[in-house]
């Protein structure tokens, strides 16, 4: 397909071309405004629904409280700055973590600046939040707590049930960034009392530019897009049918390759683990066992620069992260790692390798050997 290797799969994925297929004909037949109140628009509505349908039932929720969005982070700027808008009455205070995305932490970032009060909860050097901590955090006046479903730096998968037992004990509304989850975590919003999900396709091969937002019904929250009556009246602007019918043969092809898919993306990251861990200087950056998503590998080399590694890399035809793919080319830190505790000579010379259904052992095997091969030369040079 390629004559590289590609393991950056937590930046975006490859487009399965059954989605591809599926799209065409929204662009060149199919193309008419959804909104339109004749009969070439029918299609398109009933192509909605459909997509509508199959996000509801991977994640147990009702068709009418999928939402769609641009992608994940207007699914998840809509989420946290809507319900704070649409609940000005119940508080100013919110919860997160310190390892959220930078969407979700710039967005408070925002309502900070507009007077609301947020609480960052600590983690340990797993990843994992305190749950008792997080009781402790919630105030009569907290409404909304923000925590994300897997991280996408380091990998590690919160305790997402426990999280939305104690926020409806405590009358705290609560959202997910569940953009590197969907199709790797298992999730029920019913059951795990979720209010607020967001996710976004072309994290699990479908197109980029869409995503949705799961919107519990009977929560007041503020539109964040003006202008028109569609979704339901919730976000305007002229919906991406196209990339709504890719994102719904996405998720098709998600439900009915997820077991397998997990499977065997377990083995072949324990394999890249393994093989990293045994060159020198090397450490696991987050969890160890299975609160870790199955495709995601964090690593750090003592001794050596994460950019210079990568550039290498690159040059070798294997394409990986330092980090978050928000951040890339930026000289500062990963706040993730920092908040795991990280060492900082550790912290400067970390990659991430995240994998997909399309990678092959044999890729990984090259993977290791090239890294170890481009580690040593660094190290060399740096003496």
């Amino acid at each position: 397909m390629t004559d590289f290797i590609y393991l950056d799969n937590a930046a975006t994925t490859f487009m399965d071309y059954d989605v591809l297929k599926a799209m065409e004909p929204y662009y060149l037949e199919k193309y008419s405004n959804p909104s339109s109140i004749y009969s070439f628009s029918r299609e398109n509505k009933s192509a909605m629904k459909r997509t509508r349908d199959v996000a509801a039932k991977l994640l147990g929720a009702k068709p009418k409280d999928i939402y769609f969005t641009s992608g994940g982070s207007e699914a998840i700027n809509w989420a946290i700055k809507g319900v704070v808008y649409g609940n000005e009455g119940k508080g100013r205070h919110l919860v997160s973590t310190r390892i959220e995305h930078h969407a979700t932490l710039h967005a408070l970032e925002f309502l900070e600046k507009q007077g609301y009060e947020v609480t960052y909860l600590d983690v340990d050097e797993t990843g994992q939040i305190d749950l008792s901590e997080l009781s402790r955090a919630i105030r009569p006046d907290t409404v909304l707590v923000s925590i994300m479903a897997a991280n996408n730096e380091i990998g590690t998968i919160l305790p997402l049930k426990e999280i939305g037992r104690i926020c409806r004990e405590m009358g705290a509304f609560f959202h997910t960034d569940a953009v590197q989850a969907v199709g790797a975590v298992e999730i029920d919003v019913e059951e795990m009392n979720i209010d607020f999900l967001s996710a976004s396709a072309h994290k699990f091969h479908g197109p980029k530019g869409v995503g949705f937002l799961y919107l519990r019904s009977g929560i007041v929250i503020e539109n964040l897009i003006h202008g028109g009556n569609q979704e339901r009246g919730r976000r305007s602007g002229t919906e991406n049918v196209a990339g709504i019918v890719g994102m719904g043969k996405a998720l098709e092809i998600l439900m009915a390759e997820k077991e397998e898919k997990n499977g065997r993306l377990t083995s072949l990251r324990n394999q890249l683990t393994k093989g990293l861990l045994q060159i020198e200087g090397s450490r696991l950056n987050g969890p160890k066992g299975v609160d870790r998503l199955p495709n995601n590998v964090n690593i750090s080399f003592s001794g050596v620069d994460g950019e210079a590694l990568l550039m290498n890399l690159d040059l070798a035809g294997i394409l990986a992260s330092s980090g978050s793919a928000c951040t890339s080319g930026a000289i500062d830190e990963s706040h993730v790692l920092q908040a795991i505790g990280v060492e900082k000579e550790y912290i400067r010379g970390s990659l991430r390798f995240t994998l997909s259904k399309y990678n092959m052992e044999d890729e990984v095997e090259k993977t290791i050997e090239t890294v170890k091969e481009v580690v040593m030369r660094q190290r060399k040079i740096g003496r």
